[in-house]
């Protein structure tokens, strides 16, 4: 199943770890790494070359468990509160002591009475070994402590050291070499110029090497050179068990990975049908060392390692790949899936009315802060579309349940006070989380509806009624019974570069010829607001260059400006100012939470509710600018 060539192919998941598992057997890759002896002590996360086989007993002789005397079991028959059995031949004995010649049961120490004349009164009869721990109780000599291919635990260790293991056999740990490569790369430490990327996938990368239990380096970052990159390829060959080359993996003019490990090696495969990661390069350098071609997107390069390079370095150590817990959680929203390739997305995850809930994170190859993010991995299949909202999928765990369980579920509208509140929540109570997901208010709305979060966040606008979001309750809840608590009022205008060179003063300029717009998505209560000012000066909204243009947070517009990208955007004052932009005040308008009454007194909840209550809370609001708290925390509904 060699793919080479120019183009990047759609080799399904297991079909490309076959080949490249067939390829790096053909080209003699060691099975797995060599043997060598640790100490006991040092053998945590080492795994078994060898069978740990007891060479004593533990207890190695019969043993007092409790502190107290040692006695014949046979001479207390008969002890009772009315008949005490008083004995005068017995030995007093503290746990771990070799148990005396001729006695076979220990009687606590607090159910002894000694009598002035120095014998033992018994209120209790007791059985034979009673309190005694015999020799061989957890380990008999001979038996099997540990199989091969176990990865030893604290317990192990210490179970193994009882049996008399000194240094067991482990197999080396795998060495994993990332290059990373780019005319465009600069060193983390460095202030990156125009057209410039630090070097974070290399710290990344072997970060998850060492995780797994490997040894790893980076080397130096090598040029957008062919003969440059092969040479640094067969040097790390030489002495690593996997290497790693960053970017350069696609089919663009400076992505060489391909043809440098063909000409090093065996190409086995040049894309896989995996979402992100397409552009996988996998093949064997000359000699017999694998090598992984990763994606330069940071979520890329970190999936690819972890669905390639994991099961690989395990079985070198002759070891299973690790695996994560799993649980069955509702979609917050519709997640549409690429026909033909393993998706996989990222989660958050929150414990709604009994039942687990996933809300995806951004699906962009270069959202690191999406794993950063994540609660959890959910793989859409290469032959599904994706699911509907409200279905039930399975999730693979990156926090445990616990947590999660801790975990207020806020999705709606984005608003810089709630990234606040999350940080300040967090500081306070290290297990209790807030995740906010941006999909707009129309989606919270929704999403509160069919149970799917705790809290709303809304500012959608009626232009029927001039009314923020209660009317939107009315219509999408219903009957539903819930409540509506102020979080801020914030001022919303346009966004625009620093001095505003085109001289922006309101909405009628712009429907300018030439202006660079960029909108809120649909559903937001930001694109709301324009539609209803636009439609008050009788604009159609297609007259505004750049309306269909959307991003889905406030900050997201600002940086589109930041970056010469758009010339305005509609977003709040403080998005503005994080971005050293200047702003034109459009409105002032009420940012609500809304949330089903019945959970108002929820305990998850009520950090929340004292944290818009605490003076300083509200003064680092509005401090942000643009913001007022006169009636943070009041229910308006």
């Amino acid at each position: 199943m060699t793919r080479s060539g120019p183009f990047v192919s759609d080799v399904p998941t297991a079909e490309a770890t076959a080949a490249w598992r067939a390829a790096c057997a053909a080209a003699g890759c060691p099975e797995r790494t060599g043997t060598e002896h640790v100490p006991v002590a040092g053998a945590v996360g080492r795994v078994l070359a060898e069978p740990v086989w007891a060479v004593r007993s533990s207890p190695a002789f019969d043993s007092a468990a409790m502190d107290g005397i040692a006695v014949r079991a046979a001479e207390t028959v008969g002890a009772a509160d009315t008949t005490p059995v008083l004995l005068a031949d017995f030995a007093v004995v503290d746990t771990g002591d070799p148990m005396p010649v001729g006695y076979d049961a220990v009687v606590m120490r607090e159910h002894v009475h000694h009598t002035a004349d120095g014998r033992a009164e018994l209120r209790a009869a007791v059985p034979p070994y009673e309190h005694v721990r015999s020799i061989g109780e957890d380990i008999s000599a001979t038996e099997l402590l540990l199989p091969a291919g176990h990865r030893m635990r604290p317990v192990d260790v210490a179970a193994a050291a009882a049996a008399g293991a000194v240094a067991p056999a482990v197999h080396r740990r795998p060495h994993v070499v990332v290059i990373p490569t780019g005319d465009e790369i600069r060193p983390v430490g460095t202030e990156p110029g125009p057209g410039e990327i630090l070097d974070t996938n290399s710290i990344m990368l072997v970060a998850q090497a060492r995780e797994a239990g490997c040894t790893a380096a980076a080397t130096e970052i090598v040029p957008d050179d062919p003969e440059r990159i092969t040479a640094a390829l067969r040097a790390a060959a030489a002495g690593a068990d996997l290497v790693v080359l960053i970017a350069g993996s696609s089919a663009g003019r400076d992505d060489h990975t391909a043809g440098v490990v063909a000409g090093a090696g065996t190409l086995a495969v040049h894309g896989v049908a995996v979402r992100p990661g397409h552009p996988v390069v996998l093949g064997v350098v000359e000699g017999g060392t694998p090598v992984l071609g990763a994606p330069g997107y940071p979520v890329s390069a970190a999936l690819t390692f972890e669905i390639f390079a994991l099961p690989l370095l395990a079985a070198l150590e002759g070891a299973a790949p690790r695996e994560r817990p799993s649980t069955t959680a509702r979609l917050a929203r519709k997640l549409a899936s690429v026909i033909g390739s393993d998706d996989w997305v990222r989660v958050r995850l929150g414990r709604v009315g009994g039942e687990v809930v996933a809300t995806p994170l951004p699906r962009g190859a270069g959202v690191l802060t999406s794993l950063v993010r994540a609660d959890g991995l959910l793989v859409v299949p290469a032959g599904v579309e994706g699911h509907h909202a409200g279905e039930r999928v399975r999730v693979e765990l990156l926090r445990g349940l616990a947590e999660i369980a801790r975990t207020i579920v806020a999705i709606g509208s984005h608003d810089l006070v709630l990234d606040m509140a999350a940080s300040a929540l967090r500081s306070a109570d290290p297990l209790l989380t807030l995740a906010s997901s941006n999909v707009g208010s129309l989606g919270g709305l929704v999403a509160l509806r069919d149970g799917l979060c705790h809290l709303a966040g809304s500012h959608l606008l009626d232009p029927a009624t001039g009314a923020y979001t209660l009317p939107y309750v009315d219509r999408l809840l219903g009957d539903l019974d819930v409540a509506v608590v102020r979080l801020v009022h914030r001022d919303q205008g346009l966004i625009v570069a620093p001095g505003n060179p085109l001289g922006l003063t309101g909405i009628d300029d712009l429907v300018r010829p030439g202006l660079r717009y960029v909108n809120r998505q649909r559903g937001a209560g930001t694109r709301a607001l324009l539609d209803h000012e636009l439609g008050a000066r009788g604009v159609d909204p297609s007259a505004v260059p750049g309306y269909a243009r959307e991003e889905h947070t406030h900050l997201a517009v600002a940086a589109a400006v930041a970056a010469g990208r758009a010339d305005a955007g509609m977003g709040i004052l403080a998005a503005a100012r994080a971005f050293g932009l200047d702003f034109v005040p459009v409105a002032q308008e009420p940012y609500d939470l809304v949330v089903r009454a019945d959970a108002l007194d929820d305990p998850l909840l009520a950090p929340l509710w004292a944290l818009l209550d605490d003076p300083a809370f509200r003064g680092g609001i509005e401090a942000l600018g643009g913001y007022s708290c006169a009636e943070t925390g009041r229910r308006v509904r």
